[in-house]
């Protein structure tokens, strides 16, 4: 065949070649011969590619078995790979990238216990991190590879950009990852990472935060609505009302607007509590309360001192001070009585009564073990098992009694503690200082109740 048939008789047998932008791919469009015209032939497959510079990557098995296909079956075979070149691959220059644990969207997760209804509560939008926890992980530098392309000419390589994170405030950087230095909120900030010690939310607690779990701590600018959790290893600051559900912090608790439990709000408090007022709340404070206004039918407890405002008054309840309470006002005309305990240490109470009840609950098993026995004809086997067991819940009936002896010379925390009302006392109300007490039954205005001698007393403030 020569040269000329290449571009021949228009019924000659042809291939149309097709090369990609880049160079990179070179694509190929059989046609048979017509009539008799001369076939697809090697010759001129190799005239062609020559003609078109087609010389890397080239696919000739494709390229031959292609051709005598569309030669012998007459049929025009279309979009036929017949070269590919190499493609250069990117230089990547190491990097940080976001461990994906942390990156994962969030979603509010079914509760299997509720029929797998969803308790958007348990959403929380916040990533929190721990002490030690990998942040990011570190890729190595990969380096770049020229490529060709089918006319063998070389394809520089490039420089693939990548956003990676870089280390922020209180993380480090080892060999491999970056590193939580601290417990806290993980920020991203414009692919900086910092983790943040305290957590701030800018208004509210509701559905859009879910329940509040952070390790160190809390600043709430907004309000806290009711049936959400704060639990938290630091401190809380509420700047408006609480709505209080249940609260647990290891630090102090202070909020601006005041407690609103519904009665069913439990407050647990590692440091002090300060707040404006408090209603229907079961509270308990490691150190000192302050309350400005008012604590209406709440059971308070705190291991310290309950300090009211000037014109603060305890409406309603019980409250436990170890170390005595200061207030305006203690019980009121109606409703529901109020309660003041002091000097008592109410953990070992709480002990005593718990020891008290299991102490009982022995009892009446050994006295039904004891009727066992007395039975006639019980058997040796069987009185051998009733003795071993009376020996055991006899045993734990000494341990029981010894251990509520010794919470008894605890209980007694502070016979200085006193009880010191600027205005007035209401009839009603029942006051004790250690095991000692004092029911008013008639209004006590501007006194101090203390222990003097073995005995509860009232003296006039001075």
């Amino acid at each position: 065949m020569d040269s000329s048939s290449i571009w021949g008789n228009k019924n000659d047998g042809k291939i149309i070649v097709r090369i990609s932008p880049d160079d990179i791919e070179a694509w190929a469009d059989f046609f048979p011969p017509q009539g008799g015209a001369l076939p697809i032939t090697n010759d001129y497959l190799l005239k062609k590619l020559d003609l078109l510079n087609i010389t890397y990557g080239i696919h000739w098995d494709t390229l031959r078995d292609t051709a005598l296909k569309c030669n012998l079956d007459q049929i025009p075979i279309p979009n036929v790979l017949i070269a590919l070149g190499k493609p250069p691959v990117k230089e990547i220059p190491e990097y940080f990238e976001l461990n994906p644990h942390l990156a994962k969207e969030k979603k509010p997760v079914p509760d299997k216990k509720r029929n797998d209804q969803i308790d958007y509560r348990s959403f929380s939008p916040f990533t929190i991190v721990h002490k030690d926890q990998v942040l990011a992980v570190k890729h190595p530098h990969v380096p770049g590879q020229d490529g060709r392309n089918v006319h063998d000419a070389v394809i520089p390589f490039g420089l693939k950009q990548v956003e990676g994170v870089t280390a922020g405030e209180h993380t480090r950087v080892t060999e491999k990852y970056i590193i939580a230095e601290t417990n806290g909120q993980l920020i991203n900030d414009r692919k900086v990472l910092h983790v943040q010690e305290n957590l701030e939310i800018k208004g509210s607690v509701g559905y859009a935060t879910g329940n509040i779990i952070f390790p160190g701590d809390i600043t709430i600018t907004g309000a806290v609505s009711d049936g959400f959790k704060l639990y938290s290893g630091g401190s809380v600051t509420i700047k408006q009302t609480l709505d209080a559900t249940e609260v647990v912090t290891k630090g102090d608790l202070l909020v601006a607007g005041g407690i609103v439990g519904r009665g069913r709000a439990f407050l647990k408090v590692g440091g002090c509590l300060r707040t404006k007022f408090i209603q229907n709340c079961k509270a308990a404070c490691r150190h000192s309360m302050i309350v400005d206004s008012e604590i209406l039918n709440s059971n308070i407890f705190t291991m310290e001192t309950l300090e009211m405002g000037d014109k603060g008054k305890i409406l309603g309840g019980e409250v436990y001070a170890i170390h005595g309470i200061k207030a305006w006002g203690i019980g009121k005309d109606a409703g529901k009585a109020t309660h003041i305990h002091c000097g008592i240490d109410f953990t070992r109470q709480h002990d005593k009564e718990k020891c008290n009840a299991a102490l009982r609950i022995l009892a009446e098993k050994l006295a039904k073990l004891r009727e066992g026995l007395a039975k006639p004809n019980i058997g040796a086997e069987k009185q051998a098992k009733l003795e071993e067991l009376l020996h055991r819940l006899e045993t734990e009936r000494k341990k029981t009694a010894a251990r509520i002896a010794d919470l008894m010379g605890q209980i007694n925390a502070d016979e200085s503690a006193e009880v010191v009302v600027d205005g007035e006392i209401a009839p009603g109300t029942l006051i004790e200082i250690c095991e000692f007490a004092l029911f008013v039954s008639e209004p006590l205005k501007h006194v101090r109740i203390k222990l003097d001698g073995g005995r509860i007393i009232s003296e006039g403030l001075v």
